[in-house]
């Protein structure tokens, strides 16, 4: 799949689609094959930072007394260790929480607390402080770099079900930076897939409401 494929494949998907009353997203779609998603092993998840945004990022840390004051200053919203026990046995609140922001950081030295409050309500969304994505930081970590990258950070996932389908941008975007954001997620997934191009049945994208446009 190339640039000029993809170019093609956004210029059929804007002269099919229906006008709406809002900015569509504009999403890619890559069914997988041949991968045991029962197996560990197979299962993919990693995170990455794609080279146009096209969204604000809702970050939420939770935090200790060392990181407060920057937490504050830095992110949408902070929890510090205190504030905790009211959201323990508070499930409603917890996933208020959880719907409202994209990431979560937490302090690594109150990282068993996190766990212990949020773990039954972030765990299956998914929103978990994830090492992965740099979440989990130590109690005199800096928080603005993490902040500034995390605007661009996306998760993919594939734990399910053997597709990964990903919001790339928003119809009002430049098919330029849309392609180089669809490029940029088909070469991440094809990467981390363990048979790379052999586990990808094909790949189509598509707007929130249209019918989806094959690019392979």
């Amino acid at each position: 799949m190339n640039k000029q494929e993809v170019l093609t494949a956004l210029k059929k998907l804007r002269s099919e689609a229906k006008e709406r009353k809002f900015n569509q997203s504009v999403e890619l779609i890559v069914n997988l094959k041949d991968l045991n998603l029962k197996n560990p092993d197979e299962q993919v998840e990693f995170f990455a930072t794609i080279p146009n945004s096209f969204k604000k990022i809702k970050v939420c840390a939770i935090v200790g007394g060392e990181l407060a004051e920057d937490a504050k200053r830095v992110c949408d919203f902070a929890l510090t260790q205190s504030d905790l026990e009211k959201y323990k046995n508070d499930k409603v609140a917890s996933k208020k929480l959880a719907d409202e922001y994209d990431f979560f950081i937490a302090q690594a030295n109150i990282m068993g607390l996190v766990a212990g409050t949020f773990g039954r309500v972030f765990g299956p969304r998914g929103k978990m402080p994830n090492p992965k994505a740099g979440c989990v930081v130590p109690p005199k970590g800096a928080l603005a770099p993490l902040y500034e990258r995390l605007q661009k950070t996306v998760k993919f996932s594939a734990k399910k079900f053997p597709v990964m389908q990903l919001t790339v941008g928003k119809m009002d975007m430049d098919d330029e930076k849309l392609a180089e954001n669809i490029l940029y997620f088909y070469d991440q997934i094809e990467h981390h897939l363990p048979k790379e191009r052999h586990n990808i049945k094909d790949a189509l994208v598509k707007l929130t409401m249209s019918n989806p446009v094959k690019l392979m």
